[in-house]
C-alpha cells in the first residue's frame, strides 16, 4: 500500500468547507480524474475515474462520518484504497482540509506513476481546486449533516 497526507488552508468556515466535501456528486468539479460519483445510499458512493487513460469504476462504503469533523471511506471490491478528509477550525472564517490516503497501485503504470509522485500531486491538485471551488462561491451547494459512527473492531 502507498499513502499520501495533503492539506489546504481555505478561507471559508469549517462548516462550509465540510457541508462542501458532503456533496460527493459534485467532485469531478475539483477533483482530476474523476468522471462521476454517484452517492447510492447514506453510506455508499458509486465511482468513475479515469487513471493514466484507463476507466475505472468502483464503489466505496463511508465508515465514519462525523459533521464538521471528519469523512472516512474505503473501496470494496478488487480496487484497493481508503482515505480520511479531516476538518479543523484555525478561525472563524477559515479551516483547514487534510486529506490521507492509502491505496495500492495496480500495474505498471500506476506503479511507476505513484514512485514519480503522481497521486500526490493530484491530491495537492484538487486540494488546491478545492479551495478555488469553495471560496469563489461562498457557500457550500448543499450538506448532509448525518453521523456515521466508526465501526468497532
Amino acid at each position: 500500500m502507498s499513502g499520501v497526507i495533503e492539506h489546504v488552508d481555505v478561507s471559508v468556515p469549517v462548516r462550509t468547507a465540510y457541508d462542501q466535501w458532503t456533496q460527493f456528486e459534485e467532485f469531478p468539479r475539483f477533483m482530476e480524474g474523476v468522471q462521476e460519483v454517484r452517492q447510492t445510499s447514506a453510506t455508499m458512493t458509486h465511482w468513475t475515474v479515469e487513471i493514466a487513460g484507463a476507466r475505472r469504476e468502483f464503489d466505496a462504503e463511508i465508515t465514519e462520518q462525523l459533521p464538521d469533523e471528519r469523512v472516512a471511506w474505503r473501496s470494496t471490491g478488487p480496487t484497493q484504497h481508503a482515505g480520511v478528509v479531516t476538518f479543523h477550525r484555525l478561525d472563524e472564517n477559515s479551516s483547514r482540509v487534510t486529506l490521507q490516503l492509502e491505496f495500492e497501485p495496480h500495474g505498471v503504470v500506476e506503479q511507476a506513476g505513484d514512485m514519480l509522485g503522481f497521486v500526490d500531486r493530484r491530491a495537492k491538485g484538487d486540494l488546491q481546486r478545492f479551495k478555488q471551488f469553495i471560496e469563489a462561491r461562498g457557500t457550500e451547494t448543499g450538506a448532509w449533516r448525518g453521523k456515521v459512527d466508526r465501526p468497532q473492531p
